[in-house]
């Protein structure tokens, strides 16, 4: 089976024949027929914008297909699905040895039942098969449950941008891989 054709179920490799439990979580790579759902799914999570988010983030982070398409280039975009329904995105793209995820959401309706340590769980596999040092990824300073998932997943907090994004604090998290 080709690497691009595997499934992770939170962190196992399956493939098409594998039997997955009903609501087990299922992680694969994006096709083009899965854009109209995600630009959905990205609308749904930042749709109304959490507190103290400025409007134009939570703007540039629901794309139209069209946008989405574009940032699918140099981009390696998984979906995680439960129930055959598509409830997360996470992209990994490689820079100078290392990979870096990026717009990573998941549906504000399947929040702590395994579907963003699928997803980061595909982006580490990813990036060790690119065969790079490590994995990093940032988040805004105030997005309290993306800084305990990093935590838990074993990333460290290596450096915060005050002000960086829309006034925002960001910070950054690395993994080694």
């Amino acid at each position: 089976m080709a690497p691009e054709q595997e499934a992770v179920r939170g962190g196992e490799r399956s493939g098409p024949s594998a039997e997955k439990p009903s609501g087990a979580v299922s992680v694969d790579r994006v096709t083009h027929q899965d854009v109209p759902a995600i630009c959905s799914l990205y609308r749904k999570v930042w749709d109304p914008a959490p507190p103290g988010v400025p409007g134009e983030l939570v703007k540039a982070w629901q794309p139209t297909p069209l946008e989405f398409t574009s940032w699918m280039g140099g981009v390696t975009y998984f979906a995680a699905r439960k129930d055959g329904h598509l409830v997360g995105v996470v992209g990994c793209e490689f820079h100078h040895g290392t990979c870096r995820m990026v717009h990573l959401v998941v549906d504000p309706e399947v929040r702590r039942h395994g579907v963003a340590s699928a997803l980061v769980a595909a982006a580490i596999e990813w990036a060790k098969k690119g065969n790079v040092a490590s994995i990093w990824v940032d988040s805004l300073h105030d997005l309290g449950p993306a800084t305990a998932l990093f935590q838990r997943l074993g990333f460290t907090l290596v450096g915060v941008l005050h002000q960086h994004e829309w006034g925002e604090d960001v910070n950054f998290w690395e993994r080694l891989v």
